[in-house]
């Protein structure tokens, strides 16, 4: 039996080469719970006459990732080999990995193809050796698999369809290509990415040292008008953008009703149903970034007044008032007799319920608290959000609303007490040693404002694909922050959701970014002026978010003193903070989603070659510290549907700590996220769980262990979870 390796030669298979290797990798990881012999095994059973070694290097790294029910290290196993793999297949200079890029001929056209910006090329090569210099590749090891096969399927460039970046790459690149000649910034830009403080959004890794940099998430665009001219305007807009991977949500008040009378052709209109599936179908053949992202539309129509259905009005006020496109104005109680159809609001109400529990849609927005609430209120009435309602902006047939994201990784600012940050580990799981741990606000304050500072820069590079869209990003400067893993930093501090102490960890967090946001953004404009429809807004006013809520901060940061600030400097940027799924980006990093609690203790993740079953690591590290985790027990959470509460021997402490979305109060979570907005996402169970014979027979045999591994192919589909991320609807924040 032979192997061919990476230059063509061809050598014996040594199952002791394979065991060295995979015992190399597994530095610092549980010995007693990870055994890369076992691995060895497997892969060693698996091997073909011919087979090369990169082939052997993906195999390993299913074959621990397949492992990963068993005890999380063997995820981080079979990324560190993934990644080993990527790194023999790569060269370890990004300013080489730079000058590939840029060098890139299309030989089916026979004509150069940069992948790499004329700028940034030059950039790189005049700071070559500085660059090169702060790239730590060993953060690459930090990756798990399933974090580093997103990246890889995605955001990592390819010439020919073969990887070229590596994961240091691809952050080193996406700093300079923000900061370009700035190389200090770049530099503080990449190390507070590649350990994992934030992360920019997927168009931003996408695109950002490319060419055609579009580095913005959202777009919100208003239907040109209620006209063949219009309506196609409009779509032929939503192609470019999701050409170029945005996201777009769309207003459609002003289209007409079906059946109403079409004045020019004396015929009736079709409505906004047959409308909307040319608008769907394009978005689906025009894929954002050319396969990057699945195409994802949103559309909005807005119903006024007490549920009478109007047709012909263009809302322009929130206020009470409703503008008709002639331009007059009528109060609510007086359009009387000119609704097209008038229905009970407690049944159009159940009615859209009925939906959302069978589809999960329709998305709900709030649109006066949205108004009420929004610093954009001076410009006009705001009509609509993006496709996961955490962006509210303007929109107008003149201006298409746009908002540049990124995500702060909360579970990164629990610390150890005493432990210097420069010595603190990249991750931490599980909550046994919450007692010696503490959250550095003073951290995220720093972060935040590279973070804010950031995003501000993404404004003046970025590359617009419609001049609507760069005149309001120009004129308004919106950023988005967010957070990713809020329920992780809770489970490390040993706080259930629904504590009392995680309410007050929550308010304290987002204060924080708050306040950072509003200061970073009060020292740009000192810098360079106000954003151009600064004045008139609630901020230019004194009027801040606290302020809108009639909640009074804490005394944690001086208010006092960042409110004297904006009233002599005013704010760069118009909006700041905007918690977004983070579907993608988390995943990379390893955290739960945005600031939800988990929806389950087992989940299955899916990649390219399969599905994995997985068990949330900080419960199985915990359940590991106490001594009761088996393959039994993990089965006994598979039948509870990822549930320990009625698992006996899971302490009562634990129970608290890891329960589910659906055992926490929906009060509770509505509370914790203080929605103005609405719901974007509805997720429910099923009625019975298909698969569950499986896994009573196990149960009634404690014996048969030779089992276990078939079943873990089996439970994929014990629950969602946002598990398959290339179906979700979300912006892949």
């Amino acid at each position: 039996m032979y192997v061919v390796k990476r230059d063509g030669r061809q050598e014996s298979v040594h199952f002791d080469k394979i065991t060295a290797r995979l015992k190399k990798l597994s530095y610092g990881l549980s010995a007693e719970h990870c055994d890369p012999v076992l691995v060895a095994q497997k892969v060693c059973a698996g091997v073909y006459k011919g087979v090369t070694t990169s082939q052997i290097g993906e195999l390993a790294a299913e074959t621990a990732a397949s492992m990963t029910a068993s005890h999380p290290d063997y995820a981080s196993l079979a990324g560190r080999i993934a990644v080993s793999n990527l790194h023999k297949n790569t060269t370890k200079s990004f300013s080489e990995t730079v000058k590939v890029l840029y060098m890139h001929y299309d030989e089916r056209s026979g004509l150069m193809a940069p992948m790499i910006a004329d700028d940034v090329y030059e950039i790189v090569m005049k700071n070559a050796a500085h660059l090169d210099r702060e790239i730590n590749y060993d953060r690459d090891f930090n990756y798990d698999y399933f974090g580093f096969k997103t990246l890889e399927r995605s955001y990592l460039l390819k010439v020919g369809g073969k990887v070229v970046e590596r994961p240091q790459h691809m952050l080193m690149r996406v700093s300079v290509g923000i900061h370009k000649d700035d190389i200090e910034s770049a530099v503080r830009t990449y190390h507070m990415m590649s350990q994992r403080w934030f992360t920019h959004a997927s168009p931003t890794l996408f695109n950002a040292g490319t060419p055609r940099p579009q580095l913005s998430s959202c777009f919100l665009i208003c239907m040109k008008d209620d006209s063949i001219e219009g309506i196609y305007d409009t779509l032929s807009e939503c192609a470019v953008i999701s050409k170029s991977a945005g996201g777009i949500g769309v207003s459609i008040h002003n289209i007409r009703a079906t059946g109403s009378y079409i004045r020019g052709t004396n015929g009736t209109s079709n409505g906004i149903v047959p409308m909307l599936r040319v608008f769907n179908d394009t978005a689906r053949y025009v894929d954002q970034g050319g396969g990057k992202r699945k195409g994802r539309l949103h559309q909005r129509r807005i119903v006024q007044g007490i549920f009478s259905m109007l047709c012909g009005f263009l809302i322009y006020s929130w206020k009470g008032y409703i503008a008709m496109n002639s331009g007059h104005c009528f109060a609510p109680m007086k359009l009387q007799g000119k609704a097209k159809k008038v229905v009970a609001a407690q049944a159009l109400w159940f009615d859209i319920l009925k939906a959302q529990i069978e589809t999960g849609t329709p998305y709900m927005l709030y649109k006066d608290t949205c108004n009420r609430k929004s610093n954009q209120q001076n410009l006009g009435t705001i009509k609509s959000s993006n496709l996961c309602t955490e962006i509210i902006e303007y929109t107008s047939p003149e201006e298409t609303a746009v908002c540049n994201l990124a995500s702060i990784a909360l579970p990164r600012f629990v610390r150890e007490k005493g432990v210097p940050l420069e010595s603190h580990p990249a991750k931490l799981v599980g909550s046994s040693g919450s007692k010696n741990r503490y959250f550095d606000f003073d951290k995220l304050a720093e972060v935040t404002s590279t973070v804010t500072c950031n995003l501000n820069k993404i404004i003046d590079i970025s590359y617009y694909p419609i001049e609507n869209a760069r005149r309001s990003n120009i004129r308004h400067r919106p950023i988005g922050i967010g957070v990713q893993g809020l329920a992780d930093t809770f489970i490390l501090l040993g706080m259930p959701f629904d504590s009392p102490e995680a309410q007050q960890l929550n308010k304290d967090i987002f204060e924080t970014i708050y306040y950072h946001a509003l200061k970073a953004s009060a020292d740009l404009a000192a810098k360079e002026g106000p954003y151009e429809t600064y004045a008139g807004s609630p901020v230019s006013k004194g009027i801040l978010q606290p302020d809108m809520w009639n909640v009074v901060p804490s005394d944690r940061w001086n208010w006092p003193a960042i409110r004297e600030m904006i009233s002599q400097v005013g704010l760069r940027n118009s909006l700041l903070v905007a918690p977004m799924p983070t579907a993608s980006t988390s995943q990379i990093l390893g955290n739960n989603e945005c600031f939800e609690p988990y929806t389950s203790n087992i989940y299955s993740r899916r990649v390219l070659s399969g599905e994995f079953v997985i068990v949330n690591k900080h419960l199985l590290h915990d359940l590991t510290e106490i001594g009761v985790w088996s393959p039994i027990l993990k089965n006994k959470i598979i039948y509870e549907d990822g549930s320990v509460q009625k698992v006996t021997e899971v302490p009562d402490d634990l129970k608290a700590l890891y329960k589910t979305v659906w055992e926490i109060k929906q009060k509770t979570i509505v509370d914790m996220a203080g929605l103005k907005t609405g719901m974007y996402y509805l997720r429910t169970r099923a009625a019975a769980d298909a698969i569950k014979f499986t896994v009573d027979t196990i149960l009634e045999d404690k014996t048969q262990t030779s089992e276990e591994e078939d079943v873990q192919a089996k439970m994929a589909q014990v629950v969602c979870s946002l598990s398959n991320r290339d179906e979700c609807l979300a912006c892949g924040s």
